[in-house]
């Protein structure tokens, strides 16, 4: 009888280390951009490419940043301008795919007086310099011929921003959702510019670690057939997708359908056209650009070769 469990539990063991799929541990911070990777879960997908993937949430840049670099994550969800920082800053990874990009979930929101990007000039305007908030700023600046020098910026979290314009205290602030529908508890509180007039800006990537690649070559494929794939499920199940990211990530399903309407995004054609560096707004022109920002604010201070952060091979495998 002995004998007997002893080769069930052999059997048991066996069946598990033989079905047990490739280690992916993924972090992220609490966003819609990458809730899809939860679809694809439910979906199956990972178990079906053979992918063990353990999605972890991080809500500090600099604790998920050092995870990456360190090796004790293997991939992260997260904005490519502030990856352009982490590589140039010698963390090893590789943008394997396009997730999303914000649509109208970012913006400017400005009090009455503030009818054009000009008017800013004067003005305090509330907002995170350590965050993509900076360079969606200035971006705006940039596309408008404003020079930063003529604005006062006071340094806050989004959301504080956000609450500081409702509450009168500053001209101007750059922040996201809900504060851009609530400019307007304001008396002539009103969203100047948005991402949705600034496409191809704030964009999130999902990223592996160089070196995990080397050792797992066939994991960045795997992870974007699987992310394609539940792109392309959620355009026809947006309900059911909300539920999903909304129990994933601790959010009402509300909250996620809200955040879901200010993003759009990136499946497996639209991947494809923003790796192809002959079109206008391409990944690696949106990675140079950042690293132009970045550079005039010293945050990068040696030069980084986007054909070696960004590899196209992944979103066009298939």
């Amino acid at each position: 009888m002995k004998r007997i469990v002893l080769l069930a539990c052999a059997l048991v063991l066996c069946a598990s280390t033989a079905f047990a799929g490739t280690p992916v541990k993924v972090a992220h911070a609490t966003w819609v951009g990458y809730g899809p990777l939860y679809i694809a879960k439910e979906l199956g997908c990972f178990d079906r490419e053979g992918l063990d993937v353990d999605m972890v949430i991080i809500e500090d840049e600099a604790q998920y940043a050092a995870a990456l670099a360190s090796g004790n994550i293997d991939g992260l969800g997260n904005v490519l301008d502030r990856e352009v920082i982490h590589y140039a800053k010698g963390t090893p990874e590789i943008v394997v795919f396009g997730m999303d990009e914000s649509s109208g979930g970012d913006g400017v929101i400005a009090s009455g007086e503030i009818k054009t990007v000009a008017d800013l000039k004067g003005k305090t305007v509330g907002m995170d310099k350590s965050s993509t908030s900076y360079f969606f700023f200035l971006s705006i600046l940039a596309k408008y011929g404003v020079d930063e020098k003529d604005i006062t910026i006071m340094e806050m979290g989004a959301s504080d921003a956000g609450a500081a314009f409702v509450a009168g205290r500053i001209d101007a602030a750059v922040t996201w959702e809900p504060w851009l529908a609530n400019a307007g508890q304001r008396e002539g509180g009103h969203v100047l510019v948005s991402s949705k007039d600034m496409p191809k800006t704030i964009v999130d990537v999902f990223v592996l670690n160089a070196d995990y690649v080397a050792e797992h070559p066939e994991v960045p494929a795997k992870m974007t057939k699987c992310w394609n794939e539940a792109i392309a499920w959620y355009a026809q199940n947006p309900e059911k997708g909300n539920e999903i990211m909304a129990k994933a990530m601790g959010l009402k399903i509300q909250e996620m359908a809200d955040m879901a309407a200010g993003v759009t995004f990136i499946g497996k054609d639209d991947n494809k056209a923003f790796f192809d560096k002959t079109k206008a707004n391409s990944i690696y022109e949106v990675a140079e650009r950042a690293i132009s920002f970045w550079k005039s604010k010293g945050i990068i201070t040696k030069d980084v070769s986007v054909d070696k952060l960004i590899s196209a091979d992944y979103v066009n495998a298939d």
